[in-house]
């Protein structure tokens, strides 16, 4: 129960702390509404892209919500505790590390609901339909959120230790992930060698995933391989996230 409730004060503390900045709140909001304006107008307006606009929310919450809000916004909560030593104060405190952990996971799980909520609500008033099980459909974002997390988790502790590193490895390991992945075009456009590497792409399987059970009726019976890779991965990312914040609590005990 003592982890249960240090992990909701964390998750609590993370969510009012952006609250009060305002501009990580209204980032994670306008971006995937920016996003999802442009590419359903493109989708609506071009049968070229061979694409499917009940697709679209999925793509681009998974693409672009998720993957900024939760992997970057991981390793911003991570370089933001490391410069004003919250960390330090952290080995200190009756705070176990495996709270704060959770509480990160918590409330990064929060906004991506959040932003599911949203970017699905204006995709429904643009036209676009959710066909599936509304449940699967939470499971897939679930995944994502715990994938995207664990990475984030990884990043933080291994390669930013400034505000300035932030944006690095995200941009440098995430982008060409994005692009390959199917979040902004189908992924059946690739040349087939790109194709083929694809298919180990954990955004690939979270965007085929989302997108069947969003655009048809029965597509959960179609993605037992891409959940199934999800499951995987999620807990895999996990096991590397709070492996490598073991670490770091490690290194700055001993600096």
């Amino acid at each position: 129960m003592e982890t249960l409730s240090q992990t909701i004060l964390v998750c609590r503390r993370i969510l009012l702390e952006n609250f009060r900045q305002r501009r990580g709140i209204i980032f994670w909001a306008v971006f995937p509404v920016l996003m999802l304006l442009v590419f359903g107008a493109m989708y609506q307006s071009s049968t070229a892209l061979g694409g499917n606009f009940d697709k679209t929310p999925a793509g681009i919450l998974i693409g672009a919500a998720l993957f900024f809000s939760c992997l970057g916004g991981t390793v911003s909560i991570l370089v933001a505790e490391r410069e004003h030593r919250t960390l330090r104060r952290l080995l200190i405190s009756p705070l176990r590390p495996l709270s704060y952990f959770l509480g990160v996971v918590l409330a990064l799980l929060v906004v991506a609901l959040g932003q599911s909520i949203l970017v699905f609500g204006l995709g429904w008033l643009m036209g676009a339909h959710f066909y599936g099980n509304w449940g699967v459909g939470l499971l897939i974002v679930i995944l994502s959120v715990f994938s995207y997390v664990g990475i984030g988790f990884f990043f933080g502790s291994r390669f930013a230790k400034r505000t300035e590193d932030v944006n690095g490895p995200v941009a440098a390991f995430g982008v060409p992930l994005l692009v390959l992945g199917g979040t902004f075009f189908p992924p059946e456009q690739l040349p087939s060698y790109l194709l083929t590497i694809t298919k180990f792409n954990p955004i690939y399987h979270m965007n085929q995933a989302l997108k069947a059970v969003a655009a048809t009726p029965s597509g959960e019976a179609n993605i037992s391989f891409s959940l199934g890779f999800l499951l995987v991965f999620a807990l895999l990312s996990l096991i590397l996230g709070a492996a490598s914040y073991h670490q770091l609590l490690k290194t700055e005990k001993s600096s």
